[in-house]
């Protein structure tokens, strides 16, 4: 029998999302890197005892919705929860074990009171850099993960509250920054430390039965609001696909097909018609491409529902092993976003049929992923990785907005003055790109353009970019967005780069200019006042 009544539920509900939350304040005030520091690329959240999600922080979609599948995947397949103690950390980046990509380490530390597990908190960060053929372990060509960096099996860095100092000393070893890397991984602990406590205050102030009981009604109540918001929608199989340019090493475009069938209260999502996994690093396994499902089917939520593991029980995802969407080992999985992207677009554009104006136009649809390894006079090296975004899509009822994160990814720019206080390079170039909205009755937003120029003697430069041959569609005879370009300006001439580059050799002085896509118009473009037709080309939103 139930021994939580109602309001303390709720209360417990938003406690354990409150300590999640300054875990991951913890993170963003003791992290070293820019790329966790300023671009905020990590995640934070709270499991129950047996490693379901329950609790986040507002951070990175792409991380939160695959953090509980890549715990059970440890758990289960290779470091059963009866080996951990207290003060232990567990840590991963194995793409095949767990992880998402190289480059992002996840840490579990469970909390034990009297001797009991009681939950698991765990943190997710992009690390500057995981070694590998590229830096920022971006590897733009590819073709096995074991190029891509250094792998790390479910290993424990924290043994009983002792550091694994043989670990961290191998890790370190194999990282173009070391005291990054070191720094990253202490914000990570420092989190993992200040969630613990606050679990450890919460079962004694209402006991750890209470406690366990209380994650596991949070976890049924969301399955219930799931369930309801999906018998909301209309029965019915809805199909849509989009395409990948490439995968950077042929110039073959990949299909992402979705078919969702909704039959009362759960739903089938069908990812058979995907093509087959790519030779180069646009790959993504399960759990990557699970989370893309999660992100789309709660974006179209009529109301809101807590975002936990409950949220996902009534859904099946059926993707073949093989597939883009569910890689083989040792299939390369760098840019692993690209397909959470772009299923996310092609899901959205299946359940806009289910629930036509709930649905924007799309978005850009990508994580424009530039990285840069500056090499000074003394070869001295220094490590740059930034993401940048494009425009939305718009919806029924709004223009898109322009330059800002949406989707998959929730990161931050980093600050022109940040970079070129620590590296050298400078941004010579920064803002909104002009023409770039997809036209409609509703307008999308416009991409962005960032130039950064080489000030040392050498640098190298990789890309991983995408929605440069396939555009960000419209929706209701709206117009999709501009395609993406990337430039190299060497003594004023610009050549024309593809959308993945890899160890690009620059000088002194050269320049690289990136322009991103802006996101599709949703309606007829005639349908639009005629006013705002004029501002729009006044302002220079949209092309002619």
């Amino acid at each position: 029998m139930s021994t939580l009544g109602p309001v303390e539920l709720e209360i417990l509900r938003n406690a354990l999302g409150a300590a999640a939350a300054e875990m991951d304040v913890t993170v963003w005030r003791t992290s070293r890197s820019t790329v966790v520091r300023e671009l905020l690329d990590y995640s934070t959240a709270i499991f129950d005892r047996d490693g379901y999600n329950v609790a986040q922080s507002a951070r990175i979609p792409q991380h939160l919705n695959s953090m509980s599948t890549g715990l059970l995947t440890v758990v289960r397949e290779h470091l059963p929860l009866d080996q951990w103690q207290e003060g232990d950390v567990v840590i991963t980046n194995d793409p095949y074990c767990g992880g998402q990509h190289i480059p992002d380490i996840l840490a579990f530390r469970p909390v034990f009171v009297a001797g009991t597990r009681v939950a698991i908190v765990g943190t997710l960060c992009h690390h500057l850099d995981m070694g590998g053929m590229a830096a920022g372990s971006y590897a733009a060509t590819a073709t096995e993960i074991f190029q891509e960096g250094l792998r790390i099996p479910p290993l424990k860095l924290v043994r009983g509250g002792a550091l694994n100092t043989d670990l961290l000393a191998m890790m370190k070893q194999n990282v173009r920054r070391p005291d990054m890397l070191w720094g990253d991984l202490q914000a990570q602990l420092a989190s993992l430390a200040v969630g613990e406590a606050n679990i450890r205050r919460l079962a004694e102030r209402v006991g750890a039965e209470k406690l366990v009981e209380a994650c596991a009604r949070i976890l049924d109540g969301s399955e219930r609001a799931m369930r309801a918001m999906i018998g909301r929608i209309p029965d019915g199989r809805y199909a849509f696909e989009d395409f990948l340019d490439d995968d950077g090493i042929t110039d073959a475009p990949i299909r992402v097909h979705a078919a969702v069938t909704v039959r009362g209260e759960e739903m089938e999502v069908d990812l058979s018609g995907c093509g087959p996994q790519a030779l180069g690093p646009v790959n993504a396994t399960l759990a990557s491409s699970g989370s893309a499902v999660s992100y789309a089917i709660m974006a179209i939520a009529d109301q809101e529902i807590p975002p936990n593991a409950g949220c996902y029980r009534p859904i099946t995802v059926i993707a073949p092993e093989g597939s883009i969407v569910h890689a083989r080992h040792p299939a390369p999985v760098a840019n692993r976003i690209a397909v959470g992207h772009r299923l996310a677009t092609t899901l959205l554009g299946a359940l806009h049929q289910a629930v036509p104006g709930r649905v924007p136009a799309a978005y850009y649809g990508v994580s424009y992923v530039c990285s840069f390894q500056t090499i000074g006079e003394a070869g001295e090296r220094g490590v740059l990785v930034e993401i940048e975004v494009g425009g939305t899509g718009a919806h029924a009822d709004a223009d898109g907005l322009s330059a800002y994160t949406y989707g998959m990814h929730n990161n931050s720019n980093i600050p022109a003055e940040m970079i070129e206080s620590e590296l050298p390079l400078t941004l010579t170039g920064y803002g909104l790109l002009d023409g770039s909205g997809g036209a409609g009755r509703q307008r999308g937003g416009l991409g962005l353009f960032r130039e950064w120029r080489i000030d040392c003697p050498e640098a190298v430069f990789t890309a991983n970019g995408e929605r440069f041959r396939h555009a960000p569609y419209g929706l209701e005879g709206g117009e999709p967005g501009a395609l993406g370009h990337l430039w190299l300006i060497r003594d004023g001439a610009r050549q024309a780069l593809g959308s993945k580059v890899n160890n690009l050799r620059l000088k002194r002085g050269d320049i690289i200019r990136l322009e991103t896509s802006g996101g599709g118009g949703y309606g007829l473009p005639q349908d639009r006042p005629a006013a705002l037709q004029a501002m729009d080309r006044r302002l220079r939103y949209v092309p002619g």
